[in-house]
């Protein structure tokens, strides 16, 4: 049975330090080398917290990493141009995104998302945006579709 550490790193970022030193150095592989792979699988996430799992199969040390995709929220700030969301997403706008953007994080997000349709998808993304104080832009919204 292989062991399993689950870290959130920033993209592009990951450090020998905390989380990942301390989580790694018992099960001995050799943690820079794991850095450096997390660091090259991730650089196109950067300045996003991207979920990373490693796997270690004790006897060989040999690991293997799955790097998921950052969450439909970060997409969405990263589109926006922002840090965070709104605090009172009723009453202030954090920010603005297009119609085509929320395609293409709704295609991007793919299974991660519940639902099977691509507007279900989109409705979903819409949905986080509402809850963020993002604004989309949606002048011709079934032309994208």
């Amino acid at each position: 049975m292989a062991d399993e550490v689950s870290v959130l790193v920033e993209g592009g970022k990951a450090t020998p330090g905390p989380p990942l030193g301390p989580a790694l150095g018992p099960l001995g592989v050799n943690v820079v080398q794991v850095v450096q792979q997390i660091n090259e699988q991730t650089k196109g996430f950067a300045g996003m917290r991207v979920p990373v799992i490693v796997r270690v199969d004790p006897a060989t040390r040999a690991f293997t990493l799955t790097v998921g995709r950052p969450s439909v929220a970060a997409l969405l700030l990263k589109e926006a141009g922002k840090e965070k969301g709104s605090g009172k997403s009723k009453t202030e706008v954090a920010g603005d995104v297009s119609m085509a953007a929320v395609k293409t994080i709704a295609e991007a997000k793919g299974e991660d998302l519940f639902g099977g349709s691509i507007e279900e998808r989109v409705n979903q993304v819409i949905g986080t945006c509402v809850s963020m104080g993002i604004t989309v832009d949606s002048e011709y919204p079934r032309a994208v579709l």
